[in-house]
């Protein structure tokens, strides 16, 4: 079953595939590149009050569209170069805290819990 994910993931290989750009799309530069577009999204957001971030006006709305568009084709692009699933990792990590935020505990807090201890890795660092 192909995903709209994958349809991205797959435009975005497509997109630099027919410009020649594989070889700068290393992990660590696709890294960086998003470390950057998240920087400017929130730099949208910096200095807007809760409330206001809640609602933006059409013109602060239509640039974090963009920079949530940038965010996502750097963040699909680097898990296609890296063969990740992102939605598998997504489900991963939710399955995580499920077991880490109690409900009932954790209802209504910020509160961090304490990290559960990770599986053993095979033959990792």
């Amino acid at each position: 079953m192909t995903t709209e994910l994958d349809g991205l993931a797959e435009r975005l290989r497509a997109f630099a595939e027919v410009r020649e750009w594989e070889r700068f799309h290393t992990p660590k530069n696709l890294a960086m590149a998003l470390a950057g577009e998240v920087g400017e999204l929130v730099a949208e957001l910096q200095w807007l009050t809760p409330d206001e971030s809640r609602s933006p006006d059409p013109e602060t709305l239509s640039r974090i569209t963009a920079e949530l568009g940038d965010v996502t084709a750097y963040l699909v692009r680097l898990a296609d170069v890296l063969g990740v699933d992102l939605v598998a990792a997504a489900h991963a990590k939710l399955d995580v805290g499920e077991r880490r935020y109690d409900p009932v505990r954790y209802r209504g807090s910020s509160r961090k819990a304490p990290h559960l201890p990770r599986p053993p890795e095979a033959g990792g660092r």
